[in-house]
């Protein structure tokens, strides 16, 4: 299906990147197919995209034979999607709303999908945790292909003990395989953002057993809300925290950061009992 080039159609609509949306627009086609493909075989397969903008990452998709369902939020966008709907037939939706309001069982009843996105800047984090939460387990989401400024790629598949490694490491790392799949220089573009972006791909693993999601995240929170202190001082706000290290033999002057993701699971496991 041959399709006019992306700048001739950001042009033809009079789109421009909008800086209060967290907007940067893709447009080289290789680029895109090869952000595509990260997922593997899409053929035939449902996928959530969040913010499509005009559509450059959705092109990829429909190409790779995706069933896509497109939430956007900029109307501006929509006649371009539009677009695209007519000449990939039955294979885009395009919702118009905010992808933080929109439950995904809503869009996907029990049908498993991929999420491939090239996230708005301003709510990127807010949605991968949202996507990494919750007791029930493995998830409806079969995998998370996600472009983020380079600073958060590092953060999620960070090591304790480095400097980018807290709290979304261990939310990323937990239950998960979190990798780095690639990165996107500033140039690739328009308008270039001020920083390096890089693609992370995300999949299930097993889940540990006896072990509450909500509690994980409570002590995590914790924790690493006051990095700098220790973890008897940190901890002190969690009911039953600091016992637990004893019991587990963490010393309790340790920073967070110093501790590995299964030893943040062996407390909440503790204290879920």
């Amino acid at each position: 299906m041959s399709l006019p080039p992306l700048r001739e159609v950001i042009a033809r609509h009079g789109l421009s990147a909008s800086k209060a949306l967290g907007q940067n627009f893709l447009f080289d086609e290789q680029l895109l197919d090869r952000i595509a493909g990260i997922p593997g075989d899409l053929q035939g397969r449902a996928v959530l995209e969040v913010g499509p903008g005009p559509g450059g990452l959705t092109r990829a998709l429909l190409r790779a034979g995706a069933r896509v369902t497109a939430i956007e939020m900029d109307r501006r966008c929509l006649p371009a999607l539009a677009e695209l709907g007519d000449a990939f037939p039955g294979q885009l939706t395009v919702i118009e709303g905010d992808a933080l309001k929109i439950p995904p069982a809503e869009l996907f009843g029990d049908e498993p999908y991929d999420v491939v996105a090239n996230l708005p800047y301003n709510v990127g984090t807010a949605l991968f945790v949202g996507w990494l939460s919750g007791e029930s387990w493995p998830p409806q989401w079969r995998s998370l292909t996600l472009m983020f400024q380079l600073e958060v790629a590092e953060r999620i598949v960070a090591k304790e003990a480095s400097g980018a490694y807290g709290r979304l490491a261990v939310l990323a790392q937990w239950r998960s395989e979190a990798k780095l799949a690639m990165k996107v220089h500033r140039s690739a573009f328009t308008p270039p953002p001020k920083v390096m972006s890089a693609i992370v791909h995300v999949t299930p693993a097993a889940m540990p057993e006896g072990v509450s999601a909500r509690v994980l995240e409570r002590v995590t929170e914790a924790a690493f809300g006051q990095r700098r202190k220790m973890l008897r001082q940190s901890l002190k706000g969690v009911p039953g925290a600091v016992e637990a290290l004893e019991e587990l033999g963490i010393d309790p002057q340790r920073r967070a950061e110093t501790l590995s993701v299964g030893e943040f699971v062996s407390i909440a496991r503790a204290l879920t009992r």
